[in-house]
């Protein structure tokens, strides 16, 4: 006996490949849902790791900014403070910065030259005075320069050739002169070479 089937099976073939692709399609399109919310999901994980770190990075910066501004305002005070101690140092070394002065003026003073001023400003000193001759001047220029341990850089400012009157009716040809020259500190001073201090030690 033979079998004929009158139904439409092409329609019905093409139906079922119909539902097949409108399931393959929708179960691509929730696989494609997982996915994007799991890479979305773990891409907001990170996010929000990175902004913790950025918030605990911003934290440290704020507590080390305020540890650096105390740091300057501690150097600022010792750099006062040692401004204060320099200072105070400065003046016991002044202190007795005129006596060494006179000191090595009458030291230095050679025959036939007399001061008529002297006058201080700060370590700069300012001499007047009157000499028999230019020579005498350059012998006090020579001795304030090399034999002097508180006064250095003598500078000639002035000399200027006059007459004085030594008796009545004698005049006699001087040179008046003005230099200045720097006196030092106590801890400028440089302490003589001790040299041959130890005899001993020159024998070994």
């Amino acid at each position: 006996m033979i079998l004929i089937n009158l139904l439409p099976h092409r329609e019905a073939a093409r139906k079922r490949r119909r539902e097949h692709f409108y399931a393959s399609l929708a179960g691509a399109a929730v696989v494609g849902l997982l996915a994007s919310g799991g890479i979305y999901g773990w891409y907001a994980a990170q996010i929000a790791d990175q902004q913790a770190r950025n918030g605990v990075l911003q934290a440290e910066i704020q507590r080390l900014e305020v540890q650096i501004k105390d740091i300057a305002n501690l150097q600022k005070e010792i750099a006062g403070l040692r401004a204060r101690q320099q200072a105070v140092e400065d003046l016991q070394a002044d202190r007795n910065m005129p006596v060494h002065l006179l000191n090595e003026l009458v030291r230095q003073l050679p025959d036939g030259v007399y001061l008529t001023s002297v006058r201080q400003e700060n370590q700069i000193v300012s001499i007047a005075g009157t000499a028999q001759s230019n020579e005498r001047v350059s012998e006090l220029l020579r001795n304030l320069g090399n034999n002097s341990p508180w006064l250095t850089r003598p500078d000639l400012v002035e000399i200027v050739a006059s007459t004085t009157a030594v008796s009545a009716r004698e005049q006699r040809r001087v040179a008046n002169f003005n230099i200045k020259v720097r006196v030092l500190r106590a801890s400028e001073v440089q302490p003589p070479a001790a040299a041959g201090a130890n005899p001993a030690a020159a024998k070994t």
